[in-house]
């Protein structure tokens, strides 16, 4: 005679918490994980439209009188605004809202110096900062209000002030 072995079935509540956690590791994931942006700081502006499209964002598009701003809005809110000359090079990256963008898209090969410069020890909870002959960028925030902007000087079309690039 063999001893007879019992095993436990799982209860509803049990498999609704398993659930819940899934879920809430889900959602929690999604809010981290950073929407992409549109074109790459210092390279031409051809993926907007399609990156528009992965979103599933709007996109508007204002002319100024140098350049062209393609403004894109995620459904969560966050704003990514292109400044693209008339040569079709995008010279600045702005954004603003409370998801960061997928600075390493929009950044391109800028990203790796911002990225030392976000590693880098700073007293409390500054501001990233980086202010060189080729890249000047400011990033900040808190969580659910985050904005920044990063342009090239050398790019920067004649007459275009800093204020504009907001």
């Amino acid at each position: 005679m063999q001893p007879l072995h019992l095993v436990a079935q799982p209860t509803a509540l049990t498999a609704f918490k398993a659930a819940r956690r899934v879920w809430l590791l889900a959602a929690s994931l999604l809010f981290l994980y950073p929407f992409s942006a549109s074109a790459t700081l210092g390279e031409a502006s051809t993926s907007t439209e399609a990156d528009r499209a992965s979103m599933k964002a709007s996109l508007r598009t204002v002319p100024a009188s140098t350049y062209t701003i393609h403004e894109i809005q995620t459904p969560a809110g966050t704003t990514v605004r292109e400044y693209v000359s008339r040569q079709g090079m995008v010279f600045a990256v702005a954004w603003q809202g409370p998801l960061m963008p997928d600075l390493r898209q929009a950044l391109g090969r800028y990203f790796d110096r911002y990225a030392a410069a976000a590693s880098a020890k700073r007293p409390g909870r500054r501001p990233v900062a980086i202010r060189e002959s080729d890249l000047v960028m400011q990033s900040g925030g808190h969580m659910r209000s985050f904005s920044g902007r990063a342009y090239l000087p050398q790019l920067l079309p004649q007459g275009v002030t800093l204020e504009e690039l907001q």
